[in-house]
């Protein structure tokens, strides 16, 4: 289930090195935690979560033939701040 969750958003994203996917067993479901690069987060969402949701239940298909419980959550990209970025004013030139 895993290697379909990364096949279907690597074939649809701009930067597919990127792609990751996390299982995370919960109590009854199993969950798939999403990443993706920034810029295609839109295009595993979807205009109004519709790709999102189309890929949710294609995992609910799937995990139902086999009796499972499946969710899908899409993870918002970390950002980084460049090095030096995080100067403190005390470390600023004076005037």
């Amino acid at each position: 289930m895993k290697d379909l969750v990364h096949f279907l958003a690597s074939a649809m994203v701009d930067h597919p090195e990127p792609v990751a996917v996390s299982v995370v067993q919960e109590d009854e479901r199993t969950v798939y935690q999403l990443s993706v690069h920034k810029n295609d987060l839109g295009k595993v969402i979807g205009k109004k979560g519709r790709t999102a949701k189309a890929m949710r239940t294609l995992l609910q298909a799937v995990a139902g033939k086999n009796g499972q419980a499946v969710h899908l959550e899409i993870m918002d990209p970390v950002v980084t701040e460049p090095t030096g970025a995080s100067e403190t004013p005390e470390s600023a030139p004076q005037e």
